[in-house]
């Protein structure tokens, strides 16, 4: 029998067969993955092999198909080890709020820059323009210029207004979405906005903290009645990077990617040699500021220092 991974709960799984049936299935031995060395060998959207035991009320996954893709993140615990979030990823969308909590570009930047890494195409979906004031309105268009005009789409919506939820459901129909961001940006309650009969449990904002609580425990891909699913995954507090090697990351900012080979040296590292055509870049607003202090912090954050943008 085959099916995908729609939950995964430590060692049990529940496994979706083509038909729509559901089973809970542990893993047969240990797996592991072209090598990766991660805290999770199977993840939701793995397509798998499994055969019934205990009177076919249990299934025991044999076999994984190779991936198509998948994007992973730092574990949380303190080992060096990764933890795949999700494979066989059609998109990558990052819900994000600017108030109530914040979502830094920082974060903003890692995310994307993972997704490149792996080759999955990359949404922002800005959540709670209900509560947007004056400053937040500009803050806001700075952001959606900074991103869309890189390449990445940016959507402006309002789970609790149901504000522009008619293009969310253009975005994932037909889709394979991961959904990912902060705890307290509205991941399951914009789910439950284009979704209403998934009734995913949401949570509320810390008024000490201003930061989300977390809802989803465990990432859980859903069908939508529409077409398509949606992988949601618990809130992340960081977006630790792995297997990066640093000659590598200017690589995965499209529009550096595209300034790097008029550089005057083929090794520039974009921080100190002279003729950077990125560099001039920023200088000139070609590139944003914010994009490049990001990319000098994923190197290395002492590079703040010597940056000096009143010269």
């Amino acid at each position: 029998m085959e099916g995908i991974v729609i939950k995964s709960t430590g060692s049990w799984f529940t496994v979706m067969e083509d038909n729509g049936s559901k089973i809970n299935c542990k893993l047969k031995g240990q797996f592991r993955i072209k090598g990766i060395k991660t805290t999770n060998p199977i993840a939701v959207g793995d397509r798998v092999e499994f055969i019934h035991v205990r009177d076919e009320s249990i299934g025991l996954i044999t076999r994984i198909f190779e991936r198509n893709n998948h994007i992973i993140r730092r574990s949380t615990n303190l080992s060096k080890l990764s933890h795949i979030i999700a494979s066989n990823i059609d998109q990558a969308v990052l819900i994000i709020t600017h108030s109530q909590p914040r979502t830094s570009t920082g974060f903003i930047d890692r995310f994307l820059v993972t997704a490149e890494a792996y080759h999955i195409p990359a949404i922002i979906v800005v959540n709670k323009i209900d509560l947007f004031n004056e400053v937040l309105e500009k803050y806001h268009n700075e952001i959606v210029n900074i991103y869309s005009s890189i390449g990445y789409p940016c959507y402006s919506v309002s789970a609790l207004k149901k504000t522009n939820l008619s293009q969310l459901k253009d975005l994932f129909k037909d889709k394979k979405s991961l959904v990912s961001g902060h705890s307290g940006v509205g991941k399951s309650a914009l789910i439950n906005a284009i979704e209403p009969g998934l009734d995913i449990k949401t949570g509320e904002i810390s008024l000490v903290h201003n930061k989300g609580k977390h809802t989803t425990a465990h990432t859980e891909m859903h069908k939508l009645s529409f077409g398509g699913f949606i992988i949601d995954t618990p809130g992340i507090k960081e977006f630790g990077l792995l297997d990066f090697e640093k000659s590598e990351v200017a690589e995965r900012f499209p529009e550096m990617r595209e300034k790097m080979h008029e550089c005057k040296f083929n090794n520039c590292t974009h921080v100190h040699e002279p003729d950077c055509a990125v560099k001039l870049a920023v200088e000139e607003g070609k590139i944003s500021k914010s994009r490049y202090l990001n990319y000098l912090s994923i190197l290395d954050d002492s590079y703040f220092e010597i940056v000096d943008w009143n010269k």
